[in-house]
């Protein structure tokens, strides 16, 4: 784990997720842990740590991948080493609670496929073997990616039957259903290409027919019990680790083009099934990585299809491109009329979501029209004032200028719009700023993080914390010099068992009382400070009980705690005063 920890470079690591942009040494994000509409993440290539200065999350590289996939530290660890390239031996699956039902349907759902794939190269499957091989979907192909073939009929059934699996779940799979004479295959004469989850799991298949004369030329599993069409991504599972290693992600609108992607030697390409993008699928999509590359149709219906997704895209922080694809041709009608060349010159035509945009709201202007002109100048310019970059904004605001001959100006309004909630959020986390005494203690943590010189009089003069998860963190630091003589926050904060404990850390590491040099009277002064908080509750608390009823003898005798409380909290005061650390 620290030899992945040492190689990993947090900002390369956030970026195969996040858009990041520089901010002097460091980065900041947008932050996906809140909603977020202005950078707040702040990324420390020096201190290998983020921190989120509106929400508060913060931690180190491994922290960040196990909070934003929603997986354990271990997977988190496994990630993060193949996205630096270190050989990792974990089997995270194995803390995974296997859900025994589910495990019986995934079963099920692989028999299905390995007798669908040898159905293929039986006789009775001549005809689809040859259309899939004049499509250039050979056996090499097909074994990539387990293309079958489900016979007419109820064969896929009997077999199932003969496995020993039960009728009520082959139905729960959606590969057989009941009709009028028993049961029979969902998709009997159909070529089969399976659907798996982003973890690898097969849930259910999209198949086709050759028969010219059926209307149906594709069908989809039915919604099940693990297949939902409009939550999955087709290939997420197999795209991830490529997407990861060349920072963005092809998006198809079929199949087939995925497919032609592969046999192109693109890996990384992905699509939804028939239906047009869902946010919860370009959550998805944006998970695998933050570049995503829109690679839809060249007609009408594909540009408008990409048109509608990018926009959802931009909503969720990714960072979008579109394939310029003028040929009126799919990626798989490409590789089949033209060759694989051809597609891997189509994806060189790549550009950046504003130069889209202007393409796509110019493409019918009659620009000797004044007022279609000014209604496409009114829809762009809107456009790029929703641009993040000021430098994107001030060059294409003048490439509108250049195309319509109006004056285009981004008002202030419009360029900080998308700062003000944040800012509001900001605002109300001021309301809550920590006391005194809570400002105290993380001074005192931070210059323990920092030095161990502070750290060893924290412990010498017996020093504490009132607030537990400080006191819990400043335990962490005293041991962490115990057993290595040194602590970084990244190393630290993955020895912190609780994640307020890592937000914690993180925030410790980016204030000023970490980066300034130690002050061993700044540090004495803070412990003052803390000790005479603790005094000051104590006499409160002496002070409520004197009103409470009782016999003299106990009286006098809280009175005397009383009054020697009070004479301790006033020598801290005097010594404060006195000393003029704070």
């Amino acid at each position: 784990m620290d030899a992945v920890r040492q190689k990993a470079d947090i900002v390369q690591v956030v970026s195969k997720f996040l858009k990041v942009q520089r901010s002097g040494n460091d980065y900041r994000a947008l932050c996906p842990f809140h909603d977020d509409h202005s950078p707040s993440l702040h990324i420390s290539p020096s201190r290998q740590i983020y921190k989120c200065f509106v929400c508060g999350a913060g931690g180190n590289v491994f922290t960040f991948v196990q909070r934003y996939e929603h997986v354990s530290f271990p997977e988190a660890v496994q990630e993060v080493a193949s996205i630096v390239g270190v050989p990792l031996s974990v089997h995270p699956g194995e803390e995974r609670q296997i859900d025994p039902h589910k495990e019986n349907l995934y079963k099920i759902l692989k028999e299905t496929i390995r007798y669908t794939m040898f159905q293929i190269n039986t006789p009775q499957a001549q005809a689809e073997k040859e259309y899939l091989d004049a499509r250039g979907l050979d056996s090499e192909v097909r074994k990539t990616f387990e293309i079958g073939y489900n016979p007419p009929g109820s064969q896929l059934y009997e077999f199932l039957k003969a496995k020993g699996y039960r009728e009520e779940d082959m139905a729960a799979c959606n590969v057989v259903r009941p009709g009028s004479y028993g049961m029979s295959d969902v998709f009997s004469g159909r070529i089969t290409f399976p659907i798996h989850d982003a973890n690898g799991n097969p849930i259910g298949f999209s198949a086709r027919t050759i028969d010219p004369t059926n209307p149906s030329k594709y069908i989809n599993t039915n919604d099940t019990e693990l297949f939902h069409k409009s939550d999955l991504v087709y290939n997420a599972h197999r795209a991830k680790a490529a997407a990861r290693k060349q920072g963005k992600l092809y998006i198809c609108e079929g199949v087939t083009d995925v497919i032609a992607l592969a046999r192109a030697g693109v890996e990384n390409a992905v699509c939804t099934l028939g239906t047009s993008c869902t946010e919860h699928q370009i959550g998805i999509m944006k998970n695998l990585c933050v570049t995503l590359v829109f690679c839809y149709d060249g007609d009408d219906a594909g540009q408008s299809a990409t048109w509608r997704a990018a926009h959802m895209a931009l909503a969720a922080g990714a960072e979008v491109h579109v394939i310029r694809n003028t040929t009126k041709l799919d990626p798989d009608e490409i590789i089949r009329q033209q060759g694989a060349q051809a597609l891997k010159d189509l994806l060189k035509q790549e550009i950046v979501w504003p130069e889209f945009m202007l393409a796509y709201l110019s493409r019918r202007v009659n620009f000797a029209n004044y007022l279609e002109k000014k209604e496409y100048a009114a829809k762009a310019q809107k456009e790029i004032a929703a641009l993040s970059d000021p430098v994107d904004q001030e060059h294409f605001a003048k490439l509108l200028e250049d195309q319509t001959g109006f004056t285009i100006q981004i008002s202030s309004q419009q360029r900080d719009s998308r700062r003000l909630l944040s800012q509001h959020s900001a605002v109300q986390k001021n309301e809550r700023t920590p006391d005194g005494t809570v400002q105290a203690e993380e001074q005192i943590l931070a210059m323990m993080l920092a030095s161990r010189q502070a750290a060893q009089h924290y412990t010498e003069v017996g020093g504490f914390l009132i607030d537990p998860l400080h006191s819990e963190v400043a335990n962490l630091i005293v041991d962490a010099y115990r057993s290595s003589g040194e602590v970084s926050p990244a190393k630290l904060i993955d020895a912190a068992r609780l994640q307020e404990q890592k937000d914690l850390i993180s925030g410790l590491a980016e204030s000023w009382s970490y980066q300034e040099p130690y002050d061993a009277k700044k540090l004495e002064g803070a412990l003052r400070q803390i000790k005479a908080s603790s005094q000051k509750k104590t006499v409160e608390r002496l002070r409520n009980q004197l009103n409470q009823p009782m016999d003299p003898a106990t009286a006098a005798e809280m009175m005397k705690k009383y009054q020697d409380s009070l004479k301790a909290l006033r020598r801290y005061y005097d010594e404060e005063n006195s000393d003029g650390s704070l």
